[in-house]
């Protein structure tokens, strides 16, 4: 199963959060409250983020950190690979196109690539804009809201055919 990292989840609410409230900065510890996220990860993804200049850090006592480019040119896939490196979806091929050792009778291969192309496409196909409008978090309902997962729905993925 496809899963993003705590990292890279807690990247995409700061930088979520930092579109919202630009051109003012945040500190982590703000947004660690707001969100109830641990400060210290966040914060070494904040640093992180800020090294890959996605963010610009301000000292002070009202420092903390700004959205440093237009929000409407920093994708999802870019934020997930500044935090985790590349993407993936199996160990049979990477972003880099290196292929594994069962290429020759592999029978999913293909299809398989079709559906990693997919992600890819429809994470560097949202910017933190398109993600900022959606400003109200979602309701969290029946057994998600129990075990601490909202239910958040998309477009459907397109169906792959032979």
């Amino acid at each position: 199963m496809l899963k993003l990292t705590k990292k890279a989840d807690y990247g995409l609410i700061a930088l979520k959060h930092l579109t919202v409230v630009r051109p003012r900065s945040a500190s982590a510890k703000e947004i660690a409250d707001r969100y109830g996220v641990p400060v210290p990860v966040l914060s070494k993804v904040l640093q992180k983020l800020a090294r890959a200049g996605y963010l610009a850090s301000e000292h002070g006592t009202n420092g903390g950190y700004r959205l440093a480019g237009d929000p409407h040119s920093i994708s999802a896939l870019d934020v997930v690979r500044a935090i985790d490196g590349p993407v993936f979806l199996t160990a049979c091929f990477t972003e880099s196109g290196e292929d594994c050792e069962h290429q020759d009778r592999c029978n999913i291969r293909d299809p398989l690539r079709r559906v990693h192309d997919g992600i890819l496409g429809l994470l560097s196909n949202l910017s933190m804009a398109e993600l900022a409008a959606d400003i109200d978090p979602p309701q969290v309902h029946g057994a998600a809201a129990a075990n601490g997962h909202s239910q958040i729905s998309s477009a459907p993925l397109p169906v792959l055919s032979s």
